[in-house]
């Protein structure tokens, strides 16, 4: 009984509140919020580096663009292809849920690179700032993921595994498991921390690439091995030695290193 005792019970409800038929969520709110604090950060970069104000409004717009556009196709082209392809119109039913990081990814460097071409920006200069506020965005979406009381671990016997009661699979909440979910976001705040405090110490002027490839090495470095420790989130993954989200993190790693390694020897 004790040791039951010692685990975490996790059973809040994924609703916020309701205003008639209207349900706010969570997730939502806080995957909203991620822009709100995103565009104040920005707002302070473009102020010190003499850009108009006006472009972040521009930017903004596109980074909303790409990362739900990107997370969406992200997540049905990845790990459900073969039912969304056969139901397309299902991928427009975003409020089902279905959001995956890598597609997010791939979705703002494609909307940053048609941004930094229409409006004479460079796509390095951009990425170079964006990915301290993504970084941030992450603590916000992975809290929002545990609203949710999913994405998260194997069983474990450690003290802070979670009972999460609301589990999608009920035999699911019948053992304590990783709390993956906040492993990770504290992970993204310390790596905004950094990334912010490093913009800073280099006086507003990083050499072109290095906070980007940082953020890749630092995020998808994580999520690689994080990875170990969830549950599958699709069928086809179960018994494979690495899993999509794996797979897929080990390109951004290897590009990340090609950054800072470009970026280091500019500097030599």
């Amino acid at each position: 009984m004790n040791a039951i005792l010692a685990y975490i019970h996790w059973n809040p409800s994924p609703d916020l509140f309701h205003l008639g038929s209207l349900t706010i969520r969570w997730y939502g709110l806080l995957f909203a919020s991620s822009f709100f604090f995103g565009y104040f950060i920005m707002l302070q970069f473009f102020k010190k580096e003499g850009i108009e104000v006006t472009k972040l409004d521009t930017l903004t717009t596109y980074m909303v663009i790409g990362t739900v556009v990107g997370a969406r196709l992200g997540h049905c082209l990845f790990y459900e292809p073969g039912y969304y392809l056969t139901h397309p119109l299902k991928i427009l039913e975003v409020w089902e849920g279905g959001l995956a990081s890598h597609g997010a990814a791939i979705g703002i460097i494609l909307a940053i690179w048609i941004f930094g071409m229409r409006n004479k920006l460079t796509f390095l200069w951009v990425m170079d700032r964006v990915v301290i506020v993504v970084a941030l965005s992450g603590l916000c979406i992975r809290t929002g993921n545990l609203m949710n009381s999913e994405i998260f671990g194997h069983v474990t016997s450690l003290p802070w595994g979670f009972y999460f009661l609301r589990a999608a699979n009920p035999a699911e909440a019948l053992d304590p498991r990783h709390p993956t979910e906040i492993y990770e976001g504290l992970s993204y705040f310390i790596f905004f921390l950094f990334l912010w405090r490093l913009y800073y110490i280099k006086k507003g002027k990083p050499e072109p690439g290095l906070l980007f490839g940082l953020f890749l090495i630092l995020v998808f470095g994580l999520r690689f091995l994080v990875e170990f420790l969830k549950e599958p989130q699709v069928g086809f993954e179960n018994g494979m030695a690495l899993n999509m989200g794996q797979l897929l993190s080990i390109p951004f790693v290897l590009l990340g290193i090609y950054l800072v390694y470009r970026a280091r020897k500019a500097i030599a």
